[in-house]
């Protein structure tokens, strides 16, 4: 009897270490599944990101391609600020034009790029550039103003190259202004939302080194 008792003690504690067996092996064939739709959720959230990024409208795409190019000239004025230039405060002008206008050119390149755009690619200055060809666009000096400011020095290069760069500014800030009414991409809206309040801010600096402010 006491044999049977014990034989009854020992099936029930196997029977109990088997259960037990299997609702571990359940719970990590449940964490294996829930692990596995981790990686899937990741891999949606990626493409949903990605996705996100690319997010665009044409206003985005003829931002990106009107600036650049509006961009370039007035990295061709300021460098020729460098040599030309009498005032200190106009050569440190032109140098901070420069450097924030650089790196912009290759953001938004970056952006038309990505969105299997065409680049504008002709730089100002370069053999055979024509300034007509964007004319047209707001601010945009032609070919005849850009000759008379690379032929001009000292007193006369400071007041033309403000009086000019206002209005390659005001440009810039009504072609900023469209891209923050209408464009859709959050990285080209906040770069126009940066120009037109850097650039109104230099249009106040250049009127008073004129002596319009």
């Amino acid at each position: 009897m006491r044999n049977t008792r014990m034989s009854m003690v020992r099936r029930a504690g196997l029977t109990a270490t088997a259960v037990a067996a299997a609702l571990v092996l359940t719970a990590c064939g449940g964490s294996s599944d829930s692990g596995s739709g981790g990686h899937d959720g990741h891999a949606s959230a990626s493409s949903s990101a990605s996705s996100g990024a690319a997010a665009h409208n044409a206003q985005d795409v003829a931002f990106a391609q009107g600036m650049i190019p509006h961009h370039q000239q007035a990295l061709e004025m300021a460098k020729l600020a460098t040599g030309r230039a009498s005032s200190a405060k106009v050569k440190d002008l032109a140098s901070r034009i420069e450097k924030a206008q650089d790196p912009e050119i290759r953001t938004m390149s970056g952006w038309l790029k990505s969105w299997g755009r065409s680049v504008p690619s002709a730089m100002p200055g370069m053999p055979g550039m024509d300034h007509s060809a964007h004319s047209g666009m707001s601010g945009m000096m032609d070919s005849k103003d850009m000759a008379k400011l690379a032929k001009a020095s000292g007193a006369d290069f400071d007041t033309m190259f403000l009086t000019m760069m206002i209005e390659h500014h005001k440009g810039a800030v009504e072609m900023a202004g469209t891209e923050k009414a209408k464009g859709s991409y959050g990285p080209a809206t906040s770069m126009a939302d940066g120009i037109v309040t850097a650039q109104t801010a230099e249009i106040t600096e250049m009127n008073k080194l004129l002596g319009k402010g």
